[in-house]
């Protein structure tokens, strides 16, 4: 199973912001960056597991290390109700960002995935390594 450490950071919010992934199969490890100029910090830690997701698409079990709960929550727990209730929350508002959270559940189809969550800034190394390229991408666009 490949392991996937992800992260997004926000200058602002909105702002400049960037993402990040690093992913090992315990041999090999792989990083990628990317961002936005005028972005959320929520849409930054979609578009860092959208990019993993992406990159290890020939993978089909995924463990996917996140320090977003709005990530991991939409996953595990709201998506469902979301898509039965036509992108609409609990309080029939639209969802927020639903265009990112389709392509995520259009990435997550067929694939095994496990979430793990890990406390932000609290000395993982592949979590902060994900934050300092996520920092570094905005830094870049600002």
């Amino acid at each position: 199973m490949i392991k996937i450490w992800t992260d997004g950071s926000c200058l602002g919010n909105p702002g400049p912001g960037g993402w990040a992934f690093v992913a090992t199969d315990g041999t090999n490890t792989a990083e990628r960056s990317g961002g936005e100029r005028n972005t959320t910090n929520n849409r930054m830690e979609l578009m860092a597991v959208i990019s993993a997701l992406t990159a290890a698409r020939k993978h089909k079990a995924i463990e996917i290390h996140t320090d977003s709960q709005y990530v991991k929550n939409g996953m595990q727990s709201w998506m469902k109700n979301w898509k039965k209730n036509n992108w609409r929350t609990a309080d029939k508002k639209p969802v927020k960002n639903q265009d990112l959270w389709i392509k995520l559940d259009e990435l997550s189809q067929n694939i095994e995935l496990h979430w793990v969550w890990v406390r932000g800034h609290n000395g993982e190394e592949y979590n902060e390594r994900c934050d300092e390229l996520a920092r570094t991408y905005a830094e870049k666009l600002k």
